[in-house]
């Protein structure tokens, strides 16, 4: 059985790619964020990632992969966020033969939008949005802790909320990249630059052939519902600055990735080639 999963921070494009494949994948099982009785791997998962604790995660991704098996479909395609947040770690021994879509979305716009985004669910009171740590503490429920190695090199007082999802994004990149060495799954990585890649029919074409996915019709229906938030995201001077400011405080290890393919190919990878030489210029405040 085809099994495929993301590699993918939130706001990269997931939705959409779960769209596009629903729309146009004949004989397939599309999942984008299941919840029920599929776990949906977010929460609690994410803190005992964190902190080294596998067992009832291990537990969860078994019941995952039973319930995987019975979708009644050749393939199936989860297109969440979760995977390299919790249980990327688990994921060769349970689905050895899986296929992954590696979305990258330019770092400022992921990391605004997820904090807008956080900030638009905290103000709505959503159920849920919160849970409890091991250790009691509460923790927004589709982020990582806090708790992870890179955010060691920050005083989190001293980061806004943007420059908190940037070093997510920074660790999730890594994380895919690490992933894939481990598991030997260069070759079964398909990677889209997103936005615009998930609106070329061509690109989305050569997605469908390399996953082995045969179409529904001739004509790829590209009108999948982009998940935006509502209002556009725009990037200005001092989100950069902000940018810069992290970058030239973290170690060189978590920015050598982008020194390497898929990265160098992207219009706005200088921005990550300045680790080491910057100087703390952005006043935080706490969150």
């Amino acid at each position: 059985m085809l099994t495929v999963f993301a590699l993918a921070s939130g706001r990269s494009g997931t939705h959409f790619l779960y769209e596009l494949i629903r729309r146009n994948a004949r004989s397939c099982a599309a999942r984008h964020e299941p919840y029920g009785f599929n776990p949906s791997m977010f929460g609690r998962p994410i803190y005992d990632r964190a902190v080294g604790e596998r067992d009832y995660t291990r537990r969860l991704v078994a019941r995952k992969a039973r319930i995987i098996a019975r979708c009644g479909q050749p393939a199936y395609v989860e297109t969440s966020h979760a995977f390299l947040k919790s249980w990327s770690d688990l994921a060769a021994e349970y689905f050895p033969n899986l296929k992954l879509v590696h979305l990258v979305r330019e770092p400022l716009k992921v990391a605004k939008s997820e904090a807008y985004r956080e900030t638009w669910l905290h103000r709505l009171h959503l159920p849920l949005r919160n849970y409890r740590g091991g250790d009691g503490r509460k923790y927004f429920r589709w982020a990582l802790t806090g708790l992870e190695p890179i955010f060691q090199h920050f005083e989190r007082a001293q980061l806004t909320r943007l420059q908190w999802y940037l070093l997510q994004w920074i660790e999730i990149e890594n994380r895919a990249m690490q992933f894939l060495a481990a598991s030997g799954k260069q070759a079964n990585c398909f990677t889209l630059h997103s936005p615009h890649e998930l609106s070329d029919a061509g690109r989305v074409r050569e997605l469908f052939e390399f996953l082995g996915l045969s179409l529904k019709h001739k004509t790829l229906d590209l009108r999948g519902r982009q998940n935006r938030n509502p209002r556009p995201t725009v990037i200005t001077d001092d989100d950069r600055r902000e940018l810069a400011d992290v970058v030239g405080r973290l170690p060189p290890e978590h920015l050598a990735i982008f020194q390497r393919e898929p990265y160098v190919r992207f219009p706005w990878i200088e921005s990550l080639r300045l680790g080491g030489t910057g100087v703390s210029q952005v006043s935080g405040r706490v969150f």
